[in-house]
């Protein structure tokens, strides 16, 4: 399970500290930025450990239904439409574009593959029914907390692009500087 260390040093762990969003008012506009970048790249990463868990999840229903239903045909033999009739289905959750790239998908991918222990997902037709239920219950509950992190993280990142967007409405902050400080300019 995913969780949060009070005092840790993880990205997560920052994010999501009780301090991080203290002070906000305070804080210079590059700072700020900073947090915002920062909680993005975690719900980046988190966004992509819930997508490597879901398509555990659909195989492990595909082959219960598979088996319910007495098809013949091999998982192996449906994993293109299978993972597809997700990626193809309504979004579900914020709908949040991303534009950046998972930092950690190795971890990730490791992570999804060590729930399971023994359980090898490569030929989930060998797998006891009762492996596939354990199989299906853990990489659920995990993805339920994965998707509760998810949320913290995404509020964390509204509440800083609120005091952004904050700053440009009042004018204590302007487009031009915003250029100047992606640009490398400095004032002399």
């Amino acid at each position: 399970m995913i969780e949060v260390r009070p005092g840790g040093r993880r990205r997560i762990d920052r994010v999501l500290a009780p301090g991080y969003l203290t002070g906000l008012g305070d804080l210079p506009l590059p700072v700020l930025r900073e947090r915002r970048d920062e909680a993005a790249q975690e719900e980046t990463d988190l966004s992509y450990l819930r997508r490597l868990l879901h398509a555990r999840i659909d195989i492990v229903r595909a082959e219960q239904q598979r088996r319910s239903s007495g098809g013949e045909s091999s998982i192996v033999d449906q994993l293109a439409t299978i993972l597809a009739d997700n990626a193809l289905g309504p979004a579900t959750g914020s709908g949040r574009h991303q534009q950046l790239e998972p930092s950690r998908a190795g971890e990730h991918r490791r992570h999804a593959e060590a729930l399971i222990g023994d359980t090898d997902l490569t030929d989930v037709g060998t797998l006891s029914d009762d492996k596939l239920a354990s199989a299906l219950d853990t990489y659920a509950a995990e993805e339920s907390s994965v998707s509760t992190f998810r949320r913290q993280v995404q509020g964390v990142m509204d509440t800083l692009n609120a005091e952004i967007a904050a700053r440009y409405q009042r004018g204590s902050a302007t487009v031009d500087e915003l250029l100047d400080s992606e640009l490398g300019r400095t004032e002399e």
